[in-house]
């Protein structure tokens, strides 16, 4: 089974998240900050990584600098899902190593496209409970 980190400071957010994420068929693992993600991934790197921006002691945007710079970081597939919506900002997230950008509010539906986009999941295929 494929694993998500899920890295956010709401835990509201985790958790509506956590349940999308598995309902794609993925075991996933929760960070309220850049910081703790990275210890995450220092122990076992994820296929992917659903990344908030603007987080307490380590923001988005430097886990994924740090994370891109790791032995292997290179490989999870880092969508950012985030309020900041300007153009420098999902330019300098792209230039980063993000794969892809959602806005919130976000629902099943788009995280679904976007993890399609990305080549995490198949949704020609039918779903499985």
């Amino acid at each position: 089974m494929k694993t998500c980190l899920v890295v956010d400071d709401s835990g509201v957010v985790r958790k509506v998240a956590r349940r999308i994420v598995e309902a794609l068929g993925f075991h996933v693992i929760e960070a309220e900050d850049g910081s703790k993600a990275l210890e995450a991934c220092r122990q076992a790197l994820p296929e992917a990584i659903l990344l908030d921006w603007n987080m307490p002691v380590m923001d988005g945007y430097e886990f994924l600098v740090q994370l891109r710079g790791m032995p292997g970081g290179d490989a999870p597939r880092v969508v950012f899902c985030t309020t900041e919506n300007g153009m420098d900002h999902i330019a300098r997230a792209l230039d980063a190593g993000a794969n892809e950008y959602i806005m919130k509010p976000f629902d099943k539906d788009i995280v679904a496209a976007k993890f399609q986009e990305v080549g995490l999941v198949d949704l020609t295929l039918p779903e499985t409970t």
